[in-house]
């Protein structure tokens, strides 16, 4: 990554940043950042901007980012369910973002908002760590908005995923990432599901790229019945971490993987977009794990 893509918003060691979002006072986001920073002697301040918890509309993004932006942020990370609604209040795309059509972290540079995209890579990362050499094979994914793109590039593009279903209850949404996958990896490689359970039969393994599991959102994206032992299961929420869909799998005695390890490579991606530093992968990975042992009140 070039040093005109980073964010210049460190001032005299101290950096400003935050996290845009619905549902989220539980992210592990803020004591990872601020943490490494302050390993590379840098003074983090990392906010959550849970427009639920702040009685926001969605219709306020664009205040929101602007306001950040006023005040000196180095930049902001973005989830559910603003991932792609952020695209037309920025001044320009990364690559990956763009490839993608989805954003999850935004730099202010120059005056200017830039949009990347670091769940690819990291949901790469973790499926690499949590499952070693092995491909992915034929996906039953659940999901298609911002998070379930990158995680379908991830899938098609780094990991050699051998096909990929495609499930989503909003049929816009679904057709809408189908195309652009299509385009970019071939009609071939890709499918649709209008019943997830008759998919699954079919599917090597099961991917959840919806917030259904969520704290915020409770439940199952597929019937527990679909579960098969010889799946594997993977779960891109790590607020919790064991979600019902990954107990359920670990019960039928199925291979899983949990969200951490997309969280945690995507957050190393995105700190060295808004510092320019790089960043230590074990050391941050240590610290998501340390957030678990440590009381939620010491960490306010």
């Amino acid at each position: 990554m070039t040093s005109a893509l980073r964010s210049t918003g460190i001032r005299a060691g101290r950096i400003l940043t935050g996290l845009l979002g619905r549902g989220i006072l539980e992210s592990r986001t803020p004591w990872l950042q601020e943490q490494e920073a302050e390993a590379h002697g840098l003074r983090m301040v990392y906010s959550l901007f849970d427009f639920t918890d702040r009685g926001w509309r969605d219709e306020d993004l664009e205040e929101v980012v602007a306001a950040a932006q006023r005040l000196g942020f180095a930049g902001l990370n973005v989830t559910f369910p603003f991932k792609q609604a952020v695209i037309p209040l920025l001044d320009g795309l990364s690559e990956a973002a763009a490839g993608i059509r989805a954003v999850n972290t935004i730099v202010f540079v120059d005056g200017k908002r830039i949009g990347h995209n670091t769940d690819v890579t990291g949901f790469a990362a973790g499926f690499r760590l949590g499952f070693g050499g092995e491909r992915p094979g034929r996906v039953l994914q659940l999901g298609c908005g911002g998070a379930g793109s990158a995680t379908a590039h991830a899938l098609l593009g780094l990991l050699g995923a051998d096909r990929l279903v495609l499930y989503d209850p909003d049929p816009a949404r679904l057709e809408g990432l189908r195309s652009q996958l299509a385009e970019r990896y071939g009609a071939d490689r890709l499918g649709v599901a209008r019943d997830p359970v008759a998919a699954a039969r079919d599917a090597d393994g099961l991917l959840n790229a919806s917030p259904v599991g969520m704290t915020k959102l409770p439940g199952m994206p597929i019937p527990a019945a679909a579960i098969e032992s010889r799946h594997w299961v993977a779960d891109i929420i790590y607020f919790p971490l064991e979600t019902a869909l990954l107990a359920e799998a670990r019960r039928k005695g199925c291979r899983t993987l949990d969200g951490s390890g997309m969280a945690v490579h995507q957050a190393i991606d995105a700190f060295a977009i808004f510092t320019g530093r790089d960043p230590d992968h074990e050391r941050m990975r240590a610290s998501f794990f340390a957030y678990e042992m440590t009381p939620a009140d010491a960490l306010d």
